[in-house]
């Protein structure tokens, strides 16, 4: 009986290893996507939209896994719960994923041109670092199990936010000079960092939820 719980702790472990992965690959593509961006790099904005894949094929994987284990294991009470959590993580990431992609596929479409004006461009870099960081620190949150670092996460995404509403400001100013489809643009951008932020806030919130069986 131990010898099987000792197999069933480490494909556990494995879960929760495969989650901080996936942090990394989706912190890594955000800041990519946002230096692409900010520079008009074509070849790097391809490298995050064909990255994306990876990301993807190792959400699908993780997905099988757990079930699987699930399916194997029967687990009970908190180490099923773990598992139903860490499908839910799973699909949080892989999102988190699609946003940073989203926001290189804008870099690939306004190439050669600046899809952000230059008076907004350190508005994204600064939107870039926090997403980078969230993610960052959400991969320690899942190793860790650290619930007031789960809920620093929830603080950092409060700079996001006001980040996001000084963007929309600066689109909605009577004297802005840079035409609807820039406005459209900057708005699908804001989302793509704001929504990245939050997926990674609920990421945090999961793991708070697993470690106290209460909600942040």
């Amino acid at each position: 009986m131990a010898l099987i719980r000792s197999v069933f702790q480490d494909e556990l472990d494995s879960v929760s290893q495969s989650l901080v992965d996936l942090t990394s690959m989706v912190a890594e593509s955000i800041d990519k996507a946002t230096t692409a961006i900010l520079t008009t790099d074509l070849k790097l904005a391809e490298e995050v939209i064909a990255a994306d894949s990876n990301i993807d094929s190792l959400q699908h994987e993780l997905e099988s896994r757990i079930i699987d284990i699930m399916a194997r294991q029967q687990p009970v009470a908190s180490d099923l719960r773990a598992l139903v959590t860490a499908l839910r993580m799973s699909a949080d990431l892989e999102r988190m994923g699609d946003l940073s992609h989203h926001v290189a596929k804008i870099a690939r479409l306004r190439h050669p041109g600046d899809a952000i004006p230059l008076e907004l461009h350190p508005m994204f870099q600064s939107m870039g670092t926090a997403a980078q960081k969230i993610a960052h620190k959400t991969g320690v949150v899942i190793s860790t199990r650290n619930t007031e670092m789960a809920l620093e996460v929830e603080r950092d995404d409060d700079e996001m936010d006001k980040l996001h509403r000084q963007l929309i400001g600066s689109i909605l100013e009577p004297n802005w000079k840079h035409g609807v489809e820039s406005a459209i643009d900057l708005t699908l951008l804001g989302r793509y960092y704001e929504r990245f932020a939050d997926h990674a806030v609920s990421v945090s919130r999961r793991v708070y939820f697993l470690v106290t069986g209460t909600y942040a």
